[in-house]
């Protein structure tokens, strides 16, 4: 048992695998022999039996700890009068043999979910039944079918829930009154996107005078959740269980059922509501100097669009702001006091990278017609300062009071993240020094220094990837990324489970009482990953200072922190998952077509290749670079010929063709192009400074850091890039990128 290591198999859709080590050393690889008799997510035990000639681990498995409960989703196919599964998941790298009788009413070629009922064997594949027929593989919203299955995402609830949900009323009723600041008078409004269909938050504005100066005071009114979603009742199981709404296009799985997320608890026009209250005073500055929370009844009078505000903002006197001449003043005073907002933040230095985030449009149909990037504006400014602004009250409330709660906690780089973000700042020529332990607002020295470069977006690119994931911790550690003591999450209940819980705690203080955390299910496999990735990041001295000695009361919070971050992360990926097969079936209709591009990642295997007209991300495999060895230097993000010189690196335009798209694999395939003279014209975009050609590459990462480089034609050895593909079109190998460009916000 000395030299036996426990893991979990991460299959490789070539056959062979790795076993990603619980002690978090390095992966070790497992031949496609080892592989027959395990599947994907096996925990088992390994042996490590040699070592590769870069000094990689090969293993030998010793036994199988435990195998998921997790179905196969997979294509049903019928060969030589045999009926197997062949999985939708190219990581589990054998068929899954059905017996007769065992298909249901499946039929050849539909997509099914399957159970096994005998696990591989050495000299036999897995056998298992059909429980569930998801339709064929064509069929409009499969994509969204297949990965609530394959990411276990909870997506029917219970009886209890549903049954619950139906005895609750459909508006609001006198006894749901009691108690709660009347404020059916004051125009709030909601203003959200044309396509949003549950209305968490509503604001009002009015100047005000704040100490001897002029001010403002700003209501954020947000949905009452709590109220109907009692502690540990059916309901609250299962948005537990889900932890929050995930957005695929054209449909959500929401956190709630409907007839609250979109009914009682959204914040419709003309309808009396219930909802939670965060009432600032805030000065010319963008201090808030005061604050209070109470449960309050509300009446939004407007259901704004924030494409209709930028256009009130802009033109004052045009026709929106005719329509809406009354709310005009408000929607004014609310501008005037985001500008004051957005001074303080720009003071205390958060850090504000802007980055093209994309939208997918899809057809009647679910297929995509166009993808176009998210414009933002000044109304969804206005609306996240105001978040912002409520958050942070929230957080100072709870922690003023020292009750447990969830906190938003965002931790500062880590010191590798910073050596390597300080080695690319010097290599692309920013004269900027990043200390060892850098302040929000030495980022925000560097966004603000490069913003007119050429190659802005892929500097601010790495700044993002040089930061922490945010999660959610009792543990107050303060928010890194928009430079706050301390955040948390309070205005969006109806989808994040947090705020929830933020909400219940601050009800519980108001009544001079300490909120409990109901008894909720054990923790998932979603939150477990998770807390493997932070044992193996290491505890901040922050957080450990913070935690102390836990309780059994702390625990549960820790628990429920990781469960929620977990949960999150897990959405993410489903999205992706989504996301990526629609790019594949939309790049499908253009096959063989050339696009200009841009790298928006090197790694060691190849580039990353984002089409510029159409915002899709593809492959360009290192073999398609040219007849020559490449270096790949991760402190310059670049790939290098040995023998011309050209480099290949964040930024560097390219002209691409799409090769070869493939579904099942969520992964798409460019081939360079360029003339037969332009292999050998100098590097593209010029040389980094202070280097030249063939010695620049020769010396172009220090000892240990250089990969080692192949020639055209030459790939790696099966599978020892482990993550190469996993993600498919638009992902690429860890670290992965942050999925959204911007620090702070509504998320």
């Amino acid at each position: 048992m000395v030299n036996e290591i426990e893991g979990v198999v991460v299959g490789h859709r070539d056959g062979h695998g790795f076993v990603v080590r619980d002690d978090g050393q390095p992966d070790i690889y497992l031949p496609p022999n080892e592989m027959r008799a395990v599947l994907h997510r096996d925990r088992v035990r390994v042996r490590i039996v040699r070592h590769d000639r870069r000094g990689r681990p090969e293993g030998r498995v010793t036994e199988i700890v435990q195998r998921p409960q997790a179905p196969i989703i997979g294509r049903l196919l019928q060969e030589g009068g045999v009926w197997l599964v062949a999985p939708e998941d190219r990581r589990y790298g054998q068929d899954v043999l059905i017996p007769k009788g065992a298909t249901g009413a499946a039929q050849p070629g539909q997509i099914v979910v399957v159970e096994l009922t005998e696990p591989p064997a050495l000299y036999g594949q897995p056998v298992g039944r059909v429980t569930e027929v998801l339709g064929d593989i064509d069929d409009p919203g499969m994509e969204i079918e297949i990965a609530v299955r394959k990411y276990g995402v909870p997506h029917q609830f219970s009886e209890a829930a549903l049954a619950e949900a139906r005895a609750l009323p459909d508006k609001v009723r006198a006894v749901d009154r009691r108690g709660r600041v009347d404020l059916t008078d004051v125009p709030l409004v909601t203003i959200d996107g044309e396509d949003a269909r549950d209305f968490d938050d509503a604001v009002y504005c009015e100047p005000a005078h704040v100490g001897r100066g002029k001010g403002w005071r700003l209501l954020v009114a947000i949905a009452d959740v709590s109220h109907y979603v009692r502690n540990g009742a059916a309901l609250d199981i299962d948005a537990y269980d889900r932890a929050t709404s995930v957005y695929f296009p054209r449909r959500v799985i929401p956190m709630l059922p409907e007839k609250l997320s979109n009914g009682l608890c959204s914040l419709n026009p003309g309808v009396d509501r219930l909802c939670m209250v965060c009432d600032m005073l805030i000065d010319a500055k963008g201090q808030v100097q005061a604050y209070q929370f109470y449960p309050a009844v509300m009446h939004s009078h407007q259901r704004f669009t924030y494409t209709e505000v930028a256009a009130i903002l802009q033109n004052t006197r045009g026709p929106e702001a005719q329509r809406h001449a009354a709310l005009v003043p408000h929607l004014l005073n609310l501008h005037d006091v985001y500008r004051a907002l957005l001074a303080a933040r720009q003071a205390r230095g958060a850090v504000d990278l802007e980055t093209v985030e994309t939208q997918i449009i899809c057809d009647e149909a679910g297929r995509i017609e166009r993808i176009e990037p998210r414009t933002r504006n000044d109304a969804h400014r206005l609306i996240e300062e105001a978040m912002l602004a409520a958050n942070v009250c929230a957080a100072e409330f709870i922690a003023s009071h020292q009750h447990p709660c969830l906190y938003r906690v965002h931790e500062a780089p880590s010191a590798d993240k910073v050596e390597l973000l300080r080695e690319y700042l010097k290599a692309v020529g920013v004269p900027i020094h990043v200390p060892d332990q850098p302040r929000p607002r030495d980022f925000q020295a560097i966004s603000q220094a490069t913003v007119d470069r050429p190659d802005a977006a892929q500097i601010h690119q790495m700044l993002l990837r040089s930061m922490q994931q945010a999660i959610y911790s009792p543990h107050n550690v303060g928010h890194f990324g928009l430079a706050f003591e301390a955040y948390t999450h309070f205005t969006s209940p109806i989808r994040r489970y947090p705020d929830l819980l933020v909400h219940r705690v601050i009800k519980a203080i108001l009544k001079g009482e300490r909120y409990r955390l109901p008894a909720l299910p054990l923790p998932g496999e979603a939150q477990a990953k998770l807390a493997k990735r932070m044992q193996e990041r290491g505890s901040s001295e922050a957080m450990t200072r913070t935690r102390g000695r836990p309780t059994d009361e702390v625990l549960g919070w820790e628990a429920a922190g990781l469960h929620c971050s977990g949960n999150e992360r897990r959405a993410d990926e489903a999205s992706r998952d989504v996301e990526a097969w629609l790019k594949c079936k939309y790049m499908r209709e253009h096959l063989g077509e050339e696009f200009a591009g841009t790298v928006s990642a090197v790694t060691s295997f190849g580039l990353f290749v984002t089409l510029t007209s159409l915002y899709v991300e593809g492959l360009v495999h290192i073999t398609e670079l040219g007849g020559e060895y490449f270096h790949y230097d991760e402190r310059r993000q670049e790939l290098r010929g040995e023998r011309t010189g050209v480099r290949y690196t964040l930024g560097t335009p390219v002209r691409v063709q799409v090769s070869r798209v493939d579904l099942d694999g969520r992964r798409i395939d460019f081939r360079l192009v360029r003339d037969d003279d332009e292999a050998a014209a100098p590097p593209r975009g010029g040389a980094a400074p202070g280097h030249d050609g063939r010695r620049g590459a020769s010396r172009a990462a220090p000892a240990g850091r250089a990969q080692p480089s192949r020639k055209a034609g030459q790939a790696a050895p099966a599978g020892r890039e482990r993550g190469a593909h996993r993600g498919g079109a638009g992902a690429q190998s860890e670290p992965a990128r942050p999925r959204r460009g911007r620090s702070g916000g509504r998320r």
